[in-house]
């Protein structure tokens, strides 16, 4: 069970806190749910706290899990398949899971297909996705606004805005 106050992760969502834990009657029936404030897009999600833990919410990364995916980043490319169809539906599902180290893989070797102009229009709109997830759960762990850590994900990434 997560508390108010902490930093969780919303798989396909991004990373948020929880700013509160509220009864909600929904289709007739009061349940308890976390009120998440998601870090991206100042949106509020309410999560049942009965299921939280089967879609996938988790506690943010920590540093030795942060320190992981900057390595990810800065280094080569894990492989993925060729055909962009299996390759989006492999990462469509990693996205689902949730995993930071697999986002991280996802963004770097999307990035990398993207620099080349080998990227479908489900793929360029995959890695705008995943980078945003990506970039919200980091800049929860290291504590500083979104735009920020966006900036260093860029710089890393090589990714320059003009």
């Amino acid at each position: 069970m997560f508390h108010v106050g902490d930093k969780v992760v919303y798989p396909m969502h991004g990373a948020g806190i929880i700013e509160s834990i509220e009864d909600r009657e929904v289709f007739g029936e009061i349940s308890k749910y976390y009120i998440i404030k998601m870090i991206l897009g100042q949106i509020k999600a309410m999560v049942p706290v009965d299921i939280a833990d089967s879609i996938g919410i988790r506690r943010i990364a920590d540093k030795k899990e942060y320190d992981e995916v900057i390595r990810i980043l800065t280094g080569s490319c894990k492989a993925m398949d060729k055909k962009w169809n299996i390759r989006f539906r492999e990462n469509e599902a990693k996205l689902k899971k949730g995993d930071i180290k697999d986002i991280a893989e996802i963004v770097n070797y999307l990035n990398y297909m993207n620099s080349r102009g080998k990227l479908s229009t489900g793929e360029k709109k995959m890695l705008d996705q995943s980078k945003q997830m990506l970039v919200s759960e980091m800049a929860l762990i290291q504590n500083i606004q979104y735009e920020e850590m966006e900036k260093n994900v860029n710089k890393i990434l090589n990714i320059y805005e003009f």
